[in-house]
C-alpha cells in the first residue's frame, strides 16, 4: 500500500492524470461531479487512489484493465481509455495487441474482434497527422 504523505485524492488524481490524461481527467471530473460526487471520489479515490496505487507495474495494470474490460464486452468508452492508458504507461501497440489475440480461445471471436477494433481506433488516434 501506498505510503506517501498524500491523500488516497491527490494520489487518485496523480495516478489518473499520469495514465488517462489531463483532458480526461478534466473532462471526468466536470462531467460527474455535480450529478454523482460520490461516484467520481469513489473512482479517484479508491480505484486509482488505493488499487492503482498499489506496489506494481502500471503496465500490468493496463493490460489487466484492457483484458477485462475486453472480456465483459460493451464497454468499449472505457476499453479505448484503457488503451490508451495503455500507451501512456510505456506499453507497445504489439504488447497491446497480442493482449487482446491471447483473449481469442478465451472469450471467443467476437469480443476480441470488438477489443482490436477499439485498439485499431485508439492506434489510428495516436498516428502523427500529415501536416498540409
Amino acid at each position: 500500500m501506498p505510503s506517501s504523505g498524500e491523500t488516497p485524492r491527490q494520489r487518485g488524481e496523480r495516478l489518473l492524470r499520469q495514465i488517462d490524461g489531463d483532458k480526461v481527467a478534466d473532462n471526468l471530473l466536470r462531467g460527474y461531479e455535480g450529478i454523482a460526487p460520490d461516484f467520481v471520489r469513489y473512482l479517484i479515490e479508491f480505484a486509482f487512489g488505493e488499487v492503482y496505487a498499489r506496489d506494481g507495474d502500471l503496465r500490468q495494470r493496463e493490460l489487466v484493465a484492457i483484458a477485462s474490460l475486453a472480456t465483459m464486452g460493451g464497454c468499449d468508452p472505457q476499453l479505448e481509455t484503457h488503451v490508451h492508458g495503455a500507451f501512456n504507461v510505456g506499453l507497445s501497440e504489439a504488447e497491446v495487441v497480442e493482449a487482446v489475440m491471447t483473449l481469442i480461445p478465451y472469450v471467443g471471436f467476437p469480443k476480441a474482434l470488438n477489443a482490436i477494433a477499439v485498439v485499431k481506433r485508439v492506434i489510428e488516434k495516436r498516428a502523427p497527422r500529415p501536416s498540409s
